[in-house]
């Protein structure tokens, strides 16, 4: 039985290789947007959502395109509006390796193609409220650093946490961005963000008791206490799952470090580092565009606890999913917003299949 199990694998494995090969003989599948999440709960449809869900049945992306090798086997797709999605899998590692799969694949032309990730995170309170949607501008990186334990830190160190080119928080000249010991920020087009904000900053996000009663736990924390908006802000990539109050104050820091003081943290996510890393390189192929990406999070719960609770209090909540008052609202906040820019590039195709929008 064993033998066979293996033998069908490869049957199917091979099969779906004809497939695609099949595929790339006929002309390339057309995609004007690709809607990139990171995850589903169950089943693409009818059940609890995930990031992936809402697009699936409510854009819709009603056409199943098998999708061997990835983390979520199938992809989907609207063949009216050429919008294409996916769900890369949870991590980093998960994302490039999607985002690199997608590129290469013979099926599609991703020239022009436009790619918006829209997904759930975290937000700093110091930034604003759990249900928030946030575009932004920059990601770091949040995971490639040195480390020294908090237990042995000189006194003078805000930290534990130096860039891998230096030996001090706050090494200067500041290392560059991209380096043979990788990248570590990336700034996104400013004038795509800045149209994406101005075409959805005014979409309204639905409030509720439990977001009401989420909020006023942050109590001396005023952006943390008001209702949900559509903002502007940029995320910490990494794919440790950290909170609290210190390692919020890390990530401010680590910002601001990386942006000479122009970035503003306000979210946190796991993918999004890897997203820009695997579009840049493939860029340098001609598959994509990486100038033509966007990046939505919308909170889905606060990175550290209100006052009078400890960070072992949040993590324990949120490890049992009673810190994430805000999941189902983010996840819908991520449809609602990202669906405005996404439908707005597909239906105006003529104009911003060789212009991007905000440069005309």
């Amino acid at each position: 039985m064993k033998f066979f199990h293996a033998l069908s694998c490869a049957t199917f494995m091979t099969l779906c290789a004809g497939n695609i090969s099949a595929h790339a003989k006929s002309k390339p599948i057309p995609v004007r947007v690709v809607v990139v999440t990171t995850f589903e709960i169950g089943k693409d449809t009818g059940d609890t959502p995930g990031e992936f869900q809402n697009w699936v049945e409510k854009l819709p992306l009603s056409r199943e395109i098998p999708a061997p090798g990835t983390d979520h086997d199938v992809m989907r797709y609207n063949p009216e509006l050429h919008v294409l999605g996916i769900a890369s899998g949870e991590g980093p590692e998960h994302m490039a390796s999607a985002i690199t799969a997608l590129a290469l694949d013979p099926r599609f032309d991703l020239r022009h193609a436009y790619f918006v990730l829209a997904g759930i995170g975290g937000i700093d309170p110091n930034f604003g409220p759990v249900s928030a949607a946030v575009w932004a501008p920059r990601v770091i990186n949040g995971g490639l650093a040195h480390l020294i334990d908090p237990r042995e830190i000189p006194k003078s160190w805000p930290d534990g946490f130096t860039p891998v080119q230096g030996s001090t928080p706050d090494e200067k000249p500041r290392p560059p961005l991209h380096s043979g010991m990788g990248d570590v920020a990336y700034t996104l087009d400013p004038q795509l963000v800045q149209w994406a904000y101005g075409l959805t900053k005014n979409v309204a996000l639905p409030d509720s008791p439990e977001l009401r009663a989420a909020r006023a736990r942050y109590v001396g924390f005023p952006a943390a206490q008001k209702p949900a908006s559509v903002m502007l802000g940029d995320t910490i990539s990494g794919e440790t799952f950290w909170v609290g109050a210190l390692m919020n104050k890390w990530a401010e820091r680590w910002v601001s470090y990386w942006t000479d003081g122009q970035g503003t943290m306000a979210t946190t996510a796991e993918e999004d580092i890897a997203f820009c890393q695997a579009l840049a390189l493939q860029g340098k192929a001609g598959r994509v565009d990486p100038k033509r990406a966007l990046i939505l999070r919308t909170a889905s719960n606060y990175d550290m606890p209100p006052n009078g609770e400890s960070a072992a209090e949040l993590l324990a909540a949120e490890a049992h999913e009673q810190g994430f008052s805000g999941f189902i609202p983010a996840v819908n906040a991520a449809y609602t917003v990202g669906s405005v820019v996404v439908r707005n590039i597909a239906t105006n195709w003529d104009r911003y299949e060789k212009t991007m929008p905000g440069a005309q």
